[in-house]
């Protein structure tokens, strides 16, 4: 093993790997978030540079939680007219503080293209021969990567920490209750919607969105909310437009600046699912964080503040809570 240089490890040092903060009330400790329940109704969500695959916490990259952060707030404007969403302010780079929201039992999961290489993705499951999935019907023939004849919807019910989603398809779901009939159809609407202004915003700067997933909850009022992240390289797949049919022809996996990129890494060197994963070397990691970077400022044409690497981000995040929230922390 090499030698990590004095500069990358103290990038890959400065990552946040925990967001603790006594001060607040009613933590909740996610794969990659830390959330914060306040009695007014509030949730502070604060994302880490934990990176998750294959329903696991591996390791943390660089930059990551201010990527998602702020890719998801860039999102979240953009979609404003189509569907409300829980934003109330930002006070920090990795910090949204939000309307705490109902929320409903399913991820909606909306794909462009066949691909994938997760146990709910559809070309794991195509590859082994389903033909009728999460209630479509797929043609023989098809090919990884391929573009889908229309937008689809694949459902998965939304499982608890360290279990896996489950596919479901929309009948399922009205028939076991988790939703009723129009309030699916709304949901269908509201996720086609947002995925075609993502698309769109996405082509325009020589982006395919390839896929990704939503979450919705009810407001106060039972207004259907979007919540969580949209659009972020963690719970969406983007490809680079001007190489991908040049790298379909030649059997090559298309360019990705997404979680696919380290997807792809693991499974390569062990089956994820029933081997160990083997450690991530330091520059794989910043590779990795690299893409991340390189979307956020592709998707959004804005320039990535990376933070100040004398200030701990824990340190900085305390800072900017203290500002929003001073009934927590005191004067």
């Amino acid at each position: 093993m090499t030698d990590t240089d004095p500069q990358t490890q103290l990038i890959l040092d400065n990552c946040l790997t925990e967001a603790l903060f006594p001060e607040l009330p009613g933590h909740q400790s996610g794969k990659v978030r830390e959330s914060y329940d306040l009695p007014d109704g509030r949730r502070v969500m604060i994302a880490t540079d934990r990176q998750s695959a294959f329903d696991h916490v591996l390791t943390a990259v660089p930059y990551k939680g201010q990527v998602l952060n702020q890719t998801a707030m860039f999102w979240f404007e953009r979609t404003r007219d189509i569907c409300p969403n829980h934003v109330i302010e930002a006070p920090d780079p990795n910090v949204v503080i939000a309307r705490r929201l109902d929320m409903l039992p399913v991820e909606m999961v909306v794909r462009d293209y066949i691909t994938g290489s997760t146990e709910t993705s559809i070309w794991p499951m195509y590859e082994r021969g389903e033909r009728l999935l999460y209630g479509h019907p797929f043609p023989e023939g098809l090919m990884k990567n391929q573009k889908l004849p229309e937008t689809i919807i694949t459902p998965t019910t939304k499982a608890a920490q360290g279990e896996h989603d489950a596919p479901i398809t929309a009948r399922e779901i009205v028939e076991q209750g988790l939703l009723g009939q129009e309030q699916w159809d709304e949901l269908a609407r509201l996720s086609l919607a947002v995925f075609a202004r993502g698309r769109e915003i996405a082509a325009d700067n020589g982006l395919i969105l390839v896929d990704t997933k939503y979450e919705f909850g009810l407001d106060v009022d039972g207004r259907i909310t979007l919540a969580d992240e949209i659009l972020t390289p963690d719970s969406s797949r983007y490809w680079i437009a001007d190489t991908y049919a040049e790298r379909m022809n030649e059997g090559q996996e298309p360019e990705s600046l997404d979680k696919e990129f380290l997807r792809l890494w693991i499974a390569g060197r062990c089956d994820p699912y029933n081997e160990p994963i083997p450690e991530i070397p330091p520059e794989t990691l910043i590779e990795f964080s690299g893409k991340y970077v390189h979307l956020y400022e592709q998707v959004t044409s804005r320039t990535f503040e990376k933070p100040d690497l004398g200030i701990p981000i824990k340190d900085r995040i305390r800072d900017s809570l203290a500002k929003a929230l001073p009934e927590f922390f005191g004067s």
